[in-house]
């Protein structure tokens, strides 16, 4: 025979019901299409590198056309895309946000690309 030891809960009475006054008000946000639409572009370390490495300069103008590529590929329901922007390639993470390797033109000849879905020619 096994001892147990039970010890008693206390109850708890139930808490009593407060008037619409003392509800918590919610408050109104953008909703979550306007909260997806501003999030703003991240680089990973292997793409910072990258960029870094190859002397790739992006430009605001280049940044933006990312950006509107990226939106493109989500509208699309991509998860990983290729994004050709004038002679730079960039593999985005689509549901991240995150740019994750970034190419120039010299190392764009002779590679294969794997584990994309889709590809945005800007």
């Amino acid at each position: 025979m096994t001892e147990r030891v039970y010890f008693p809960q206390p109850l708890l009475p139930p808490a009593p019901e407060q008037g619409k006054e003392a509800q918590r008000e919610v408050k109104q946000s953008a909703s979550f299409a306007e909260i997806l639409a501003q999030k703003t572009l991240k680089f990973s370390r292997h793409a910072q590198e990258r960029i870094a490495k190859r002397e790739i300069s992006l430009s605001p103008d280049h940044l933006q056309r990312i950006h509107a590529a990226v939106e493109k590929a989500a509208a699309k329901g991509a998860r990983d895309s290729l994004i050709l922007v004038d002679n730079f390639a960039f593999v985005v993470s689509i549901k991240n946000r995150t740019v994750i390797t970034a190419l120039d033109e010299k190392s764009l000849r002779g590679n294969v690309f794997t584990n994309i879905d889709s590809a945005v020619i800007i």
